[in-house]
């Protein structure tokens, strides 16, 4: 009897770690499309604001620096969603931003003995 008990019992436990590992593995599954779906509509919406080249040079910025080019995308996104940008913006407009986010922040400082 106490074997059969013991059988019970395993087989109980990993019933419960079957059903705990599926469970994680759909939250994993609908975070992936969560994440999907907002890369989806980020996507399309810096169709409608910025002009093929404009896209191309970020596309170009994001092979060198994706974290900035990661940024400016946000940004634009957040002030398309605003409605703070009526116009499509050009590369140059692009060009324009980037260097506004990469100004150097550092002084150089020569010192003569």
């Amino acid at each position: 009897m106490d074997g059969d008990d013991e059988l019970e019992e395993l087989r109980k436990r990993k019933l419960l770690e079957m059903q705990r590992n599926s469970q994680e593995q759909q939250e994993i599954e609908e975070q992936r499309k969560m994440q999907e779906a907002e890369k989806a509509r980020k996507q399309q919406i810096l169709r409608q604001i910025l002009a093929p080249d404009a896209r191309e040079r970020l596309a170009n910025v994001r092979l060198v620096r994706p974290d900035l080019a990661e940024n400016v995308e946000n940004q634009l996104v957040q002030l398309a969603s605003m409605g703070r940008i009526n116009r499509l913006l050009t590369d140059s407009d692009i060009r324009d931003i980037l260097a506004k986010l990469t100004e150097k922040k550092r002084e150089t400082r020569i010192e003569r003995r």
